[in-house]
């Protein structure tokens, strides 16, 4: 990977990260569990970059151990999101 690819990597990764703190401080607590729910499956594309990196296509060993992690950590993120979301749509329930 050539410097340049790795500082337009990095470019991304902040500019996301700032987008992304700068939305979700601006939304409403009413909102908050509709926005959880569908962010929780946006993120199963996490799940789906994580197997990709976890395949045999030329990777490095380090490249597909950080694959599976990512993986074991997108996994735990998207059932808990829906256990949590579940839970509070069932207190809107008689």
């Amino acid at each position: 990977m050539s410097i340049d690819s790795l500082i337009i990597l990095i470019y991304v990764l902040v500019l996301a990260s700032y987008l992304g703190f700068e939305l979700i401080a601006k939304v409403p607590p009413t909102l908050h569990t509709p926005l959880m729910s569908g962010s929780n499956a946006i993120s199963g594309i996490t799940i789906v970059g994580a197997l990709l990196a976890c395949n045999e296509l030329g990777y490095t060993t380090v490249s597909k151990w950080m694959g599976m992690i990512a993986l074991v950590l997108a996994t735990i993120n998207v059932v808990g999101g829906y256990a949590v979301t579940d839970r509070m749509l069932k207190m809107f329930k008689k």
